[in-house]
Order: structure tokens, then C-alpha cells, then sequence
């Protein structure tokens, strides 16, 4: 893997990337991270995928290695960071997946930078309004991370002190706030919604709902909890496969078409 910091509009965001297979058919798979994280818990996944197309893991302003800007940043201007790096990694359309907000992220680039995406990814996806409280949130939160692997849940934990308590409070508050369920209807690719089968954060009835949202949504749903892009990161990463249209690590898995 190689890792750089690369400029974006007044910011950096700092990309971890491998260069995989090297054919010209290969698609092109950027990984982003949800709040308060950074790259290292999608590296699982990330590694899954570089057998079949190049892989781009991010760490956007003020997460992970990326410094942190003056002031807070709203999901509109992540995704235009977004837009920005993605011609610096590569000239083609790309499979964008995002875990978390992270799926807020993507969803809004998809939207506004449409020539950029061929397929959109959306992994535990948030927010919920019906839980779109602080205090809902960080109960479903806590209920999850009793029963996440232990290695994932250090990560997490270490990845929540970097970033520290003014940053994820920050960026909190637009992440509450944001419908991806209404922004979904403006997406033109076609969008796969993973979650976990036992996720408390991102549950069924949302994830059915965010499937049915977009034009053209799918819902997968996979042993797991919120993190299950690192604890079941081979089956998450041949759901994403099937769904690029390269199934090329095993067996397909099926997931559940949604009518709008």
C-alpha cells in the first residue's frame, strides 16, 4: 500500500491506496470512513478488494492522518473534497463506499458530482430520523460496541481520540441532521445498501428504506453489527463485487431488490 496527503480546496485529505490488478477493466474502488474514523478499520475490506481493482481508503479533513480545518465542515463540503481527489486518483468513474456518515458522504458526492460515480456503496448507513437523537444515537452506539470484535472495537476507540471531542461533536451535528433517505432520490447510480443483520445503529426498516429511496437500490444484509465491513469484510467485499459487476472472489452473494 502507499500512503500520501494530497491537497483538496484549502484542505488535505490523506489516501491510502493499492494499485491492483492493473487492467484496463478493473474498477476503481474508493473506501470512505464514517465519524470520528479514519482509514484503518476499512483496511480489511480494503485488501478484499484490491485483488480486483484498485483501491483508494481515505481519511478526509480533520479525521485520521488528515489535519483538521479552522472551522466545522458540512456534509455538502466533504463531498465536494470528494469530487476534488477523485480525478487525482484516477480518470475513470468510480465505486464509491462509504460506511456510516461515511455513506452520508458519498451519497451526497453521487448527487452533486454524478459523472464521478459508476456504482454507489452505502455500509450501515445513518441517520435514522426516528433515532436521529444525540442521546438515541450514542445508546445504539454503546449497544453495539459491546458485541463488536475486540480488534475492530480498539481501533475505534483509537481512532475516537485522534479525532477528540471537539471534532466529533462538530461534525455530530450535520450528520444528524442530513436525509440520505431524501438525497438518495437525486443518485443516478446504482446503490447497494449493506448493513449488518444484527446492527442497532443501522437498522432493517432504515435499511429497507434507504434500498427503496434510491432509483436503482439493493439492500444486502450480512451476519454482523455496524462494523460488519471488518468483521465479515470477504462477504461484504463480494457483495460489493457482484454489485461492480465483477463477482470474482467466490460465490455471489444475493441481496434483496427494493422497489421504490
Amino acid at each position: 500500500m502507499r500512503e500520501v496527503l494530497l491537497p483538496v480546496i484549502g484542505a488535505a485529505v490523506n489516501v491510502v491506496s493499492s494499485p491492483g490488478p492493473g487492467t484496463a477493466e478493473a474498477p476503481v474502488f474508493v473506501l470512505v470512513h464514517g465519524i470520528g474514523m479514519s482509514h484503518r478499520y476499512l483496511d480489511r475490506l480494503h485488501s478484499e478488494l484490491a485483488s480486483a481493482g484498485a483501491v483508494h481508503s481515505v481519511d478526509l479533513p480533520g479525521f485520521g492522518k488528515a489535519p483538521k480545518p479552522e472551522h466545522g465542515v458540512t456534509i455538502e463540503q466533504y463531498a465536494d473534497y470528494l469530487a476534488e481527489l477523485l480525478p487525482l486518483l484516477t480518470d475513470r468513474p468510480v465505486v464509491l463506499v462509504g460506511h456510516s456518515m461515511g455513506a452520508q458522504f458519498v451519497t451526497e458526492t453521487a448527487a452533486r458530482h454524478a459523472a464521478l460515480v459508476s456504482h454507489l456503496v452505502l455500509i450501515g448507513g445513518v441517520t435514522d430520523p426516528t433515532r436521529g437523537s444525540v442521546l438515541l444515537q450514542a445508546l445504539d452506539l454503546a449497544r453495539d460496541t459491546t458485541r463488536e470484535p475486540l480488534d475492530g472495537t480498539l481501533i475505534v476507540l483509537g481512532d475516537y481520540l485522534r479525532c477528540g471531542p471537539r471534532w466529533y461533536l462538530t461534525t455530530l451535528r450535520p450528520m444528524l441532521a442530513y436525509r440520505t433517505d431524501l438525497r438518495l432520490r437525486d443518485v443516478s447510480a446504482a446503490t447497494l445498501v449493506i448493513r449488518g443483520e444484527d446492527d442497532p445503529v443501522s437498522r432493517h426498516d432504515w435499511g429497507v428504506h434507504l434500498a427503496a429511496a434510491a432509483p436503482s437500490g439493493r439492500l444486502l444484509e450480512l451476519p454482523g453489527r455496524h462494523l460488519v465491513q471488518f468483521s465479515a469484510a470477504a462477504a461484504t467485499a463480494v457483495g460489493i463485487l457482484e454489485h461492480a459487476g465483477t463477482p470474482s472472489l467466490g460465490e455471489a452473494v444475493r441481496g434483496e431488490p427494493v422497489a421504490p
